[in-house]
Parts: C-alpha cells; sequence; structure tokens
C-alpha cells in the first residue's frame, strides 16, 4: 500500500462568477521514500491538490469529492480535530515565502519551539533544544546563537532553511513542499534541493514535490505528474518524462526551460497563450486554444489519461496518435521547422526538414 493514495480527486469553489473547478478528478499515489513532483503553470491546480491533504481549503468553502488514503485512512473524511492532529505532525508542509510564513514579530526559535510542543509534551528547555537542533540539521550555522534570532535576520536560503526545519519538527511520513526554491538565486535553489534529498535518505519520508519547473524536479523526483486546467495530462517516471515526454504541454514546459546541452545562443520557447479559465474551460481538450498541434477533433473530444504504448505507468491525455508525438518531439529536439511538425499532427506527408534555422533567410537580407 502507498504511504498517500488519491483517487478521482474534485475540488471546487464557489464564486460570484461560477464555480471553479480547481481541482478536476485527479489521481496519484506517493510511496514511503519516495519523491513525486507535481508540475506546472500557476493556477494549474498542484498547490490546491496538496492544500485540500491538509484539509486547507476548508476554510475557503471548498467542495471535496474523492478519496485521500494517508496510511488507509480517508482525509476528506476525516474532522477537523483529526487532521489537526496529523497536520505538522505526520504530514508536513514547507509553503513557497518563508518571509510571509514565518511571523516576524516572533524569534525563529520560538516559533520552532510552538511546532514541536503543539504536538509533543514536552518541556520549554526540551523544545528549545530541539529547536536548537533542527536549525543544525538543516545546516544553518552557529544554531545556538540563530535561535534567538528574529526571520529579518535571516538571509532568504536561510529562512528557507528555517521553514524545512519547522516542517520537520515532527519527524514526519509525508512533506510537501510547495515552490520551496522560488526566489531563491541558483545556488541557494540547488544546496535547498540537495538538502531535502540528503534529509529525505536519512528520515525515510515521502516528499511530494510542487513547482512551475520542470528543471527543478529533474533529480529530486522519482516520478512526475503534469498538471493542466486541473487535471493531471501526463504522469511517469521522470526519467521517462525527460527522455520520451508525450504531451505538447509537457514539450512546452521542457522547451521554456534552459539546458546545459543546448547551444547557448538558442532561443527560450515560451507556451502562447493564458491558462484557461476555471469556470469556463474550453471544449474538448482543455489544451488545444494554445495547442501548436491543435486538429479539429480536438476541440470536440476531451481526452482521458491513457497509457503510452501499453505501459501501464506512463500515461498521457492526448488525441495524437503515439508515432506523431513521438515523431513530434524528435523534431523539436532536432530544431525541425515547426510548420513541417505541424503537419505532422495532421496526418500529412512531410517532406523532409532542414534544421530551423536554415529555413531563415541569412542575416544579412534582415539588414537591408
Amino acid at each position: 500500500m502507498s504511504l498517500l493514495e488519491v483517487d478521482d480527486l474534485h475540488v471546487t469553489f464557489p464564486t460570484e462568477d461560477g464555480l471553479v473547478r480547481a481541482v478536476d478528478g485527479i489521481t496519484y499515489s506517493v510511496d514511503t521514500g519516495k519523491t513525486l513532483g507535481i508540475v506546472g503553470e500557476s493556477g494549474s491546480g498542484k498547490s490546491v491538490s496538496s492544500l485540500t491533504t491538509l484539509g486547507l481549503t476548508r476554510t475557503q468553502g471548498a467542495t471535496v469529492e474523492g478519496k485521500m488514503l494517508f496510511e488507509g485512512n480517508d482525509l476528506v473524511q476525516m474532522s477537523d480535530d483529526q487532521l489537526r492532529k496529523i497536520r505538522g505532525n505526520e504530514i508536513a508542509m514547507i509553503f513557497q515565502d518563508p518571509l510571509s510564513s514565518l511571523h516576524p514579530f516572533f524569534k525563529v526559535g520560538k516559533q520552532l519551539m510552538e511546532a514541536v510542543q503543539i504536538h509533543r509534551k514536552v518541556s520549554r528547555s526540551a523544545a528549545r533544544a530541539r529547536a536548537v537542533e533542527l536549525l543544525e540539521l538543516v545546516g544553518i550555522p552557529d544554531p545556538a546563537r540563530r535561535v534567538d534570532q528574529f526571520p529579518h535576520e535571516f538571509s532568504g536560503g536561510m529562512r528557507q532553511r528555517a521553514m524545512i526545519a519547522m516542517a520537520l519538527a515532527n519527524e514526519p511520513k509525508l512533506l510537501i513542499a510547495d515552490e520551496p526554491t522560488t526566489a531563491l538565486d541558483v545556488t541557494v535553489q540547488a544546496q535547498i534541493l540537495a538538502l531535502l534529498e540528503d534529509l529525505q535518505q536519512r528520515l525515510g519520508m515521502a516528499i511530494i514535490m510542487i513547482t512551475h519547473d520542470l528543471g527543478v524536479v529533474a533529480e529530486i523526483a522519482d516520478e512526475i505528474c503534469v498538471m493542466y486546467a486541473g487535471r493531471i495530462v501526463e504522469h511517469s517516471s521522470a526519467q521517462e518524462i525527460f527522455a520520451r515526454p508525450q504531451h505538447p504541454y509537457t514539450w512546452g514546459l521542457l522547451k521554456s526551460i534552459p539546458r546545459l546541452d543546448n547551444p547557448r545562443d538558442e532561443d527560450l520557447v515560451p507556451i502562447s497563450g493564458r491558462p484557461p479559465s476555471l469556470i469556463n474551460r474550453p471544449s474538448g481538450c482543455h489544451f488545444h486554444p494554445r495547442c501548436p498541434y491543435v486538429q479539429d477533433e480536438h476541440k470536440r473530444i476531451d481526452p482521458r489519461l491513457e497509457p503510452v504504448d501499453g505501459d501501464q505507468q506512463h500515461e498521457v491525455a492526448c488525441l495524437l496518435t503515439s508515432d506523431v508525438r513521438s515523431r513530434i518531439w524528435r523534431g523539436l529536439q532536432a530544431g525541425e521547422n515547426p510548420a513541417e511538425l505541424r503537419r505532422l499532427s495532421a496526418g500529412q506527408p512531410v517532406v523532409p526538414t532542414p534544421h530551423l534555422a536554415a529555413s531563415s533567410p541569412p542575416a544579412q537580407e534582415h539588414d537591408q
């Protein structure tokens, strides 16, 4: 049995404009000691799904349907009192903005002590000793002195480490990290990810890593769910997602991040358009208004997750055939002419195409 099993989860919010379907029937699981990456743009539903795990969407008037089994017990059906015993104890969360998550008027050590004493009956001195131990665990230098400092006296990276320390106060079985490296420079980002990986190995906890950046989960995740408009549109192992991505949205995410093995002068390609409204979503495939390979049937038929070539471990929600998807992705990697690749999605014959750069007019012609 998996540590957490999410089955057909739906989360909706009533608004004056209509019903917001923030999460629309997602299913996934995460095992002890493993890391699941949930990736997507802002508004894709990735954070809402994890906040629901902790019961934090109830205060916002959300309606939750489906199952979220944690060690076999359904979190959706639990009372607020039952959830409070689990929240911060067996399931903990790192929020994306440590400056606003840490109270500015209280010392970091006091906030760590509170996290310990809420769930454990220990003395003040024992809680303080635990706070110092936690700061040392996450690599903050001179923890005995830092424990008496305020959040504004910490750097951004140190505040994020303090948030991780607070989440680990009671050695949770599941850690949810919501954009844990946002607003950090790449060096600190790498340190935080390495720290999480090291702590996971030492403590044996499961991690759900929520991010908009596939590059963040490239090394740390065992499996990846790609979310769009409240749904999972692709799910597989991290290795398979990077080696053989199947959904046009996943391609867009991959092509919009820099890679060390790409030419230095290669331009990043943003995904065109904007994420759809979660109140009035497009008909058919929800990604079709932004998809370069859209066909008429994609505007009418709503695809569901299906195994890729019979592989139950790799699922995708896309109406393009597997052969066409594979051919398009190889072409994108090789820099082939996008117009010719779009012909593939329409089932039209494609002539051998030169590299994209070769199809552009010479530089001197642009200057004339």
